[in-house]
């Protein structure tokens, strides 16, 4: 019996996803990068605020990531259920989520509150450089709560075949961050803590939108605790495997920044500040990539519920010639502009050598992200946790961190840093093409 021929998806239907993901996803990395250009123009303590900006920004995110895994998880679930027609099933598992999360992300605020001098001092932060993270931090990590309960409605409108929603929150976030930055730091004279409130405020002011277009878009309302829904304890299990994944991730940040907060004596600053510039930009390539990536997630679960493998495969393909062509004129952006980018960034002459020796290691690996994380986001969409998870588990610890470990050994400082982010980035990706094509021939024979 011949194969179906696979029925395409249009790029309009793709785009209809894509576009508002990829504005949604730049928006809060924008958040973190508009936080870091405003702390490089503090003129007191530049390096130190830059640094402690960089510092906290990672651990905060390592947070996020970490603990926002269930919305993942049930964005795979939301959309497979629209695959199936089976939609109002899915009720109570979001509510007993949405409560689940407040729980978790409160107690870790208050966590990470009490033992946040221990946490920096793990990253190599001391004295100056301490005292501001520490500043910076007791304010910024009450946004938590109000960050991971809003990614988990996104997570739910995502999974609902909406992406818009998620954009409109977002950029509303964003421009309340932006103007509350320039408010308090350069009118109220706030130094890092006005930083600090902005995001604060721009998080809260998302979380309550979401609630709004939750209640007035979808079925689903916060309401139904118990009994636990039959979905509820594969959720978790879904989430922990991402959480695992995301750990690892994490993992890798933690060691690169603690590297980089060790490398020389009189030049710590000027390392940590120029490697925190180059994460930002990273983070701000990865969320855009993202776009199609979250697209790719949405219409594979719902594919993956209806069992329409062969469109599968050849939305991938589609999907990929987007997104490598995206990382492509993102590494051609980033070598025409390459001075002006870190004259934007910083005005720091202490900063700027070291962050031009590196940043040419960062506009390389742009193409490999983009497919990278274009099958991350096919593989969440399916609910294949377990493969990510084994895969990053063996790109960090086979490869980023003996690889961080020799580099080190041959004194390449940070360039050695991001050498084995490349060697991370490659193994992350491999594995995942190799695997994936097996799962559909498996699938379509």
């Amino acid at each position: 019996m011949r194969p179906m021929l696979a029925k395409k998806i249009s790029f309009k239907e793709i785009n209809r996803l894509a576009i508002p993901a990829i504005i949604a996803g730049i928006v809060e990395p924008l958040i973190s990068l508009t936080d870091t250009v405003v702390a490089g123009h503090i003129p007191s303590d530049t390096d130190e605020v830059l640094g402690a900006v960089g510092i906290v920004g990672s651990f905060i995110s390592a947070m996020i990531w970490m603990f926002a895994q269930t919305s993942n998880a049930i964005g795979s679930l939301v959309a497979q259920g629209v695959g199936q027609n089976r939609i109002n099933r899915l009720r109570s598992l979001v509510s007993q989520l949405f409560f689940f999360n407040l729980g978790v992300s409160f107690l870790m605020s208050l966590l990470a509150f009490s033992l946040s001098s221990f946490l920096f001092r793990l990253y190599g932060a001391e004295g100056s450089l301490l005292e501001i993270c520490l500043r910076y931090f007791h304010i910024r990590v009450w946004g938590f709560p109000f960050t991971l309960l809003t990614f988990t409605l996104f997570g739910v409108f995502r999974g609902y075949q909406n992406t818009s929603w998620g954009m409109i929150i977002s950029v509303i976030g964003g421009i309340t961050n932006v103007v509350l930055d320039l408010l308090f730091v350069f009118y109220f004279h706030w130094d890092v803590e006005g930083i600090a409130w902005a995001s604060l405020i721009a998080q809260a002011l998302m979380f309550l939108i979401a609630l709004v277009f939750l209640f007035k878009k979808t079925p689903f309302r916060l309401m139904r605790l118990f009994p636990l829904h039959t979905d509820f304890l594969k959720t978790l299990v879904m989430s922990f495997d991402l959480f695992l994944r995301s750990l690892s991730l994490q993992i890798t940040f933690f060691f690169a920044f603690r590297t980089a907060t060790g490398l020389g004596e009189t030049e710590q600053n000027q390392f940590v500040a120029a490697h925190t510039l180059l994460v930002q930009i990273w983070l701000f390539s990865a969320f855009l990539l993202d776009g199609y990536s979250n697209a790719g997630a949405v219409l594979s679960g719902k594919l993956l519920g209806a069992k329409q493998f062969s469109t599968l495969r050849q939305l991938t393909k589609d999907l990929l010639k987007i997104t490598f062509s995206i990382g492509l004129i993102l590494a051609a952006v980033y070598f025409i502009f390459y001075y002006p980018i870190g004259e934007f960034l910083t005005k720091s002459t202490n900063i700027l050598p070291v962050f031009y020796a590196s940043f040419w290691i960062v506009i390389l690996m742009q193409p490999i992200n983009s497919i990278a994380f274009l099958y991350d986001g096919i593989y969440k969409g399916m609910g294949r946790t377990q493969v990510l998870r084994n895969i990053l588990l063996l790109a960090t610890f086979i490869g980023f961190l003996p690889s961080l470990y020799l580099f080190q050994q041959f004194d390449l400082k940070l360039q050695g840093i991001w050498y084995a982010f490349f060697i991370w980035i490659i193994l992350r990706t491999i594995p995942l093409i190799w695997d994936f094509h097996r799962f559909v021939k498996r699938n379509t024979i």
